[in-house]
C-alpha cells in the first residue's frame, strides 16, 4: 500500500508544484486560500467546560488528561485541534504520542483523511491548514507514513502552501520508506529550507550508507551559511569511516576546526577507529598525539581501538604500553576492552594471557558477558585445552543465551566429552532454556558419539512429537549416529519414515542414507533411493554421484558406470578422486571403448582430477597418456549398435 501511494503521491505533487508557485512566498507558517476565512473560531459545542478552559490556562498535564477522558475519539481530536488555536499553546510530546493510538482507530473507521474530515466537520469543527499539519506530525510521530503522504496530498487540494515545517515532515517521510530519489527532490523544491531540513536529509543519507549524497547535502549547506550540530558531525564521520573513506572524514574533521566546532573525544575516537579498522595504526596513532596536543583527554574507547588495532597489527608491545599507560592514569580496562584482549591474544597463539585477561574480571569487579564466553569457547577451542570446558560451565557468573550454550554443546562433543554435553544440555533445560534446531543437533550428536543410541532415537522422536519445523539437520544426524554404529535396518527405517512423512530433508540426508545402503550392501536399494531422490525434485549433488559411481564400478556393472557417468557430464559434476580410482580399476579388469571415451570427455571438461596420471598408473610403462591406452583399445571399432546395448542395458 505504501508503495503504491508513494507513486502517487509522487505523480501528483508535480501537478500540485506549478499551481503552489501563484502563493506568495512563505512568510507565515501556512497559508491560507482566499475562500476559507482564517479568523472565523470553531464553537464547540461538545465539550461544556471549554469556555472555562479557553478563559484559563491551558497547560500540556491538563490538556492530556483531559484527552485522555474524551468519551469519544472524534471528541478528543476535536478538542486536540481546538487546543492546538489557542494563543500560545503547543502539543508537547506526549500529547502528540497520546494522538497517535486515536487517530490510528479514527484512520481504520473512516478509511481515509478526508473520511475524518468528514466525521469533524459533522461536529462543528472546520477544516483549516493547521489541521492537515497537526494530522500529519500525528501520523508522522505513528510511523503511518502512506497516512502521512495521503494528508498532505488533501491539504494540497485544499489549496493551502506547505510551509518548510511541512515538507520536513514529507522529506523525513520519503526517506523513512526507502525513495531517496523522491525524497532528494522535495529536498531540492523547497524554497527556504532551514537547519531541520538539513538534518533531516543529512541523518537520513548517513543511516541509508547513501555517503556521495551526504557529501553533497552538506556542501550546500555550508554554501547557505548553516552548520551542523556536534551530534550530526559525529554521525558524518561515521559515515565516511564505515565505508572507508578516510581521507573525506579527515577533511571533515579538519573543517570542524577550522570553523571553531567543538571537537569532541567521540569524534577523535570515531576517526583513530577507522584507521585502526583499516590496518593504517600509525595514522591512527598520529591522531592520538594530535587530539592530546589539542587538550583532549582519550578515553578508554579510544584506547580500546588502538590497543586491538596494535594487536592485530602483531604489535603486542605497543598494545601493552599503551595499557599501562591507561593504568598509571587510574584508567582501567572495562569488559569491551578485556573482551577485545581475550579475543585478539587467542588469535595471536596467546592462550594464557588470553586465560589470565579472563581470571582476572573477578578481581576488576567486572561480570563476564556472553561475548567473554563466547571468545573463551573459541579460545578453549583453539588452544585444544578442553579439559577447561567444565570449569567454564560449572557456576557461571552470568546467565548466558542461548547462543552461547550452543556454542558449548558443540564444542563438548568435539572436544571428545559427549558425555558433558549431554549433562549441560540437562542443565539448559533446568535453567528454562528453550532448546532450538542447534540445541537438539548438539545433544543428538552427543548421545550418538558416546554410544547411548537407543536414547538419542528416544530423544530423537521426543523431538518430532513435541516440536514443529524440525529442519533436515536433525535427521542427518540420528541416521548418521545409526549408521556408524553398524545399525544400518533400522537407520534405513527411519530415514524411509521421514521421506513418508514428508518431513524436510536436503540432499546431506539423502547422501547418509545412501551411503550407509551401501556399506549394508543394500546397493539396489540404494540405487533406487538415489532415483527417488530425483523424484522429489531434489537434485543430487557431487557427493551423490560419486558414491553411486563408486557402488557400481567395485560390481563391476560397465553398463550402470557409464550410465552415471553420462549424466555426470551432462549436469557439469565432477568426479572426485576416490570414484576416479575406482573406475580405473574396473578399467583394468574390464576395458571398455565407450567408457574411456566418457573419459576423454570429462578431460576436455575438466571435470576429471588427474586423470592420466590415475589412468596410467599401474600399466605398461608403453602406455604414456590416455591417448596411448585409447589406441590400444582401438576406439575405431565401436558401432553405434554397441552404445544402444549400453542405454538399454541400464534403463
Amino acid at each position: 500500500m505504501i508503495c503504491r501511494r508513494k507513486f502517487q503521491f509522487l505523480a501528483k505533487i508535480a501537478s500540485f508544484h506549478c499551481k503552489l508557485q501563484c502563493f506568495a512566498s512563505v512568510a507565515s507558517p501556512i497559508k491560507h486560500p482566499n475562500d476559507i476565512n482564517p479568523n472565523k473560531n470553531f464553537p464547540p459545542k461538545v465539550f461544556s467546560n471549554q469556555e472555562q478552559l479557553k478563559t484559563s490556562f491551558l497547560t500540556p498535564q491538563i490538556v492530556l488528561t483531559t484527552l485522555q477522558s474524551r468519551p469519544s475519539d472524534l471528541d478528543a481530536l476535536s478538542f486536540f485541534l481546538w487546543c492546538a488555536r489557542q494563543p500560545h499553546y503547543f502539543h508537547d510530546r506526549p500529547t502528540i504520542h497520546h494522538m497517535v493510538n486515536v487517530v490510528s482507530k479514527l484512520t481504520q473507521r473512516c478509511g481515509t483523511v478526508k473520511g475524518i474530515l468528514g466525521e469533524l466537520g459533522s461536529v462543528g469543527c472546520v477544516t483549516k491548514a493547521q489541521t492537515f499539519l497537526l494530522l500529519m506530525r500525528i501520523y508522522w510521530r505513528g510511523a503511518m507514513y502512506d497516512m502521512v503522504l495521503e494528508a498532505f496530498e488533501e491539504m494540497c487540494r485544499y489549496g493551502y502552501v506547505p510551509d518548510t515545517y511541512t515538507r520536513n515532515i514529507v522529506m523525513d517521510v520519503l526517506f523513512k520508506i526507502g525513495n531517496v530519489d523522491a525524497a532528494l527532490w522535495f529536498f531540492k523544491e523547497t524554497k527556504s529550507p532551514n537547519f531541520l531540513s538539513f538534518s533531516i536529509a543529512i541523518c537520513n543519507l548517513c543511516r541509508l550508507n547513501e555517503v556521495d549524497n551526504v557529501k553533497i547535502v552538506l556542501r550546500c549547506m555550508l554554501m547557505k551559511g548553516l552548520y551542523m550540530n556536534p551530534e550530526t558531525y559525529a554521525l558524518v564521520l561515521n559515515c565516511f569511516c564505515k565505508f572507508g573513506r578516510l581521507e573525506e572524514a579527515t577533511q571533515l574533521l579538519c573543517m570542524m576546526m577550522v570553523l571553531g566546532a567543538p571537537v569532541s573525544v567521540n569524534v577523535w575516537s570515531i576517526l583513530i577507529d577507522g584507521y585502526c579498522k583499516s590496518g593504517q595504526i600509525e595514522i591512527a596513532a598520529y591522531l592520538l598525539e594530535k587530539m592530546v596536543e589539542i587538550g583532549r583527554s582519550p578515553n578508554i574507547v579510544t584506547c580500546t581501538s588502538l590497543i586491538k588495532g596494535f594487536l592485530e597489527c602483531q604489535m603486542p608491545s605497543r598494545a601493552f604500553e599503551m595499557l599501562r599507560t591507561l593504568e598509571l592514569k587510574g584508567c582501567f580496562p572495562d569488559l569491551v576492552l578485556c573482551n577485545v584482549l581475550i579475543d585478539c591474544l587467542s588469535k595471536m597463539g596467546w592462550y594464557e594471557d588470553a586465560f589470565e585477561v579472563f581470571s582476572s574480571l573477578r578481581e576488576r569487579k567486572l561480570m563476564p558477558d556472553v561475548y567473554t564466553y563466547s571468545s573463551l569457547v573459541t579460545t578453549i577451542s583453539l588452544s585444544r585445552q578442553f579439559v577447561l570446558l567444565p570449569l567454564l560451565t560449572s557456576g557461571l557468573a552470568i546467565e548466558p543465551d542461548l547462543v552461547v550454550c550452543n556454542s558449548l554443546l558443540s564444542y563438548f562433543s568435539k572436544a571428545g566429552y559427549p558425555e558433558g554435553a549431554v549433562e549441560f544440555y540437562n542443565d539448559m533445560i533446568e535453567r528454562g532454556f528453550q532448546p532450538d534446531k542447534y540445541s537438539f543437533a548438539g545433544v543428538l550428536r552427543a548421545l550418538c558419539r558416546s554410544g547411548r543410541i537407543h536414547e538419542a532415537v528416544n530423544v530423537y522422536h521426543g523431538i518430532l512429537r513435541s516440536y514443529e519445523g524440525v529442519d533436515a539437520h536433525i535427521h542427518t544426524i540420528i541416521v548418521n549416529g545409526l549408521i556408524k554404529s553398524g545399525n544400518f535396518p533400522r537407520a534405513v527405517k527411519i530415514f524411509k519414515k521421514a521421506v513418508a512423512e514428508k518431513f524436510p530433508l536436503d540432499a546431506v540426508s539423502y547422501n547418509v542414507a545412501i551411503d550407509g545402503l551401501i556399506r549394508g550392501g543394500q546397493k539396489e536399494e540404494a540405487y533406487a533411493m538415489f532415483h527417488q531422490m530425483r523424484a522429489t525434485n531434489l537434485a543430487p549433488n557431487q557427493r551423490t554421484y560419486n558414491l553411486i559411481l563408486s557402488s557400481f564400478c567395485k560390481d563391476r556393472n560397465v553398463n550402470a558406470v557409464t550410465h552415471v557417468l553420462r549424466e555426470m557430464i551432462d549436469t557439469d559434476i565432477k568426479i572426485d578422486y576416490r570414484a576416479c580410482k575406482s573406475v580405473k580399476k574396473l578399467l583394468d579388469i574390464c576395458p571398455n571403448s565407450y567408457l574411456v571415451n566418457l573419459f576423454y570427455e570429462l578431460i576436455n571438461s575438466g571435470f576429471l582430477p588427474e586423470v592420466e596420471q590415475v589412468l596410467v598408473d599401474g600399466h605398461d610403462t608403453s602406455f604414456n597418456s590416455l591417448g596411448d591406452y585409447r589406441n590400444r583399445l582401438d576406439l575405431s571399432t565401436s558401432s553405434s549398435d554397441e552404445l544402444s546395448d549400453v542405454a538399454v542395458s541400464v534403463g
